[in-house]
């Protein structure tokens, strides 16, 4: 008598099976915590942001004439890339030159979720889409939200 040793074809589609779920899995997992990684080090490096304008402008009490390139040239910034988003600025108040902002331009919807959950504890205010942070923020789908934060 003859006997049989080996795998049946229903057996080897479910062990694919069970890699290919366990494989999404831990892409998705993966991805998340690269997401919330670059979050983390674009809010720490917008702190530090902050604190060096502050540094090199606040003893003054005006912030006229701060920007990304004047940080570089000072040496508080080491390229003017964004640290999250399309692109970033840095100016003047809009109401008063005692007062500085930091606009981040062109962010993913969970990147505009995770910097409009709070007011940072650096920044005075924030504005979501041209919305202050005190009332009712909504960020949009589409990779376009803009955020402002307003710091002294």
């Amino acid at each position: 008598m003859r006997t049989e040793s080996g795998r049946s074809l229903i057996e080897m589609l479910g062990v694919l099976a069970v890699t290919g779920v366990m494989t999404a899995s831990a892409i998705a997992i993966y991805n998340s915590i690269r997401h919330n990684q670059n979050n983390t080090i674009a809010a720490a490096t917008l702190r530090e942001v902050a604190k060096n304008a502050n540094l090199l402008m606040g003893m003054r009490g005006d912030y006229t004439g701060i920007s990304v390139d004047y940080l570089i040239k000072a040496g508080a910034l080491t390229s003017d890339a964004a640290p999250i988003g399309k692109s970033w600025s840095v100016d003047v108040g809009g109401v008063d030159t005692a007062t500085f902002e930091i606009k981040l331009h062109g962010l993913t919807h969970g990147e505009c979720d995770f910097f409009a959950a709070a007011v940072p504890a650096w920044a005075e205010a924030m504005f979501v889409n041209g919305v202050p942070s005190t009332e009712y923020v909504q960020c949009i789908s589409a990779p376009a939200n803009n955020i402002t934060f307003v710091a002294r």
